[in-house]
């Protein structure tokens, strides 16, 4: 390939079911130098005190803000609870600013040969267009279970309810290029990493400027009602 052909970044998607590991996974990643564009972290800055998106969600949305000037979550849930229309108007508030986050994250590592996209439900809102391959992180229903339980305040009744909003973890594996098993313990999935970060950093020397998403795509949509994953 000629020198003079523009290289971008080769795009990770990171994905896994609640409980799976995927905040751990992506820290070894980020510790090995791989920026890490964290869908969950971009939701939670538009949502607190000063957030981009506060203020208008709370015009929308009358009684959902908190004292401090932040969204209480909880109350949000309730007023797009079985409401597709308040929903889809959240979401047209909410995600060009995701959008936009996103974006500026690839703009500012333009320059590197690999970069994360941390996206709980990257599968289940089309995010894996924008992606060049796609990890899914996955554990043992028990472990899953134990872990996701262990966490304060999570119920059974909160812990089925997250995985009803999700793609169950099966299907996730079947349509992944990566799949790390993180119950093998930490060592074995830093050395699974680490191999992965070898390996898409040298193709990312090669990839070039290949297409990635769709036109109509969103890849970096969260669902905006929760942060669970």
């Amino acid at each position: 390939m000629s020198d003079t052909v523009r290289k971008k970044p080769f795009v990770l998607g990171l994905t896994g079911s609640i409980g799976m590991g995927k905040s751990a996974t992506a820290a070894m990643f980020s510790a090995r130098g791989v920026p890490v564009h964290d869908a969950d972290a971009a939701v939670h800055a538009l949502y607190g005190p000063g957030g981009a998106a506060a203020g208008a969600i709370g015009a929308a949305f009358p009684g959902t803000l908190a004292p401090d000037g932040g969204v209480d979550r909880a109350h949000l849930r309730d007023a797009v609870l079985g409401r597709p229309d308040a929903l889809a108007r959240l979401e047209g508030l909410v995600h060009p600013l995701v959008r936009a986050i996103g974006h500026a994250f690839l703009e500012r590592h333009a320059g590197a040969p690999l970069v994360l996209l941390d996206i709980p439900l990257l599968y289940e809102t089309g995010g894996e267009a924008r992606c060049d391959a796609v990890l899914v992180v996955t554990a043992p229903p028990e472990v899953q279970r134990a872990r996701v339980l262990a966490r304060p305040g999570m119920t059974e009744a909160a812990f089925a309810a997250i995985l009803a909003k999700q793609m169950p973890d099966a299907e996730k594996r079947a349509r992944a290029d990566y799949v790390l098993d993180t119950s093998l313990g930490f060592a074995a999935a830093e050395a699974e990493v680490a191999g992965i970060v070898a390996q898409l950093t040298d193709e990312a020397g090669h990839h070039g400027d290949r297409p990635r998403s769709q036109p109509n795509s969103n890849p970096f949509a969260v669902d905006v009602r929760s942060e669970e994953n």
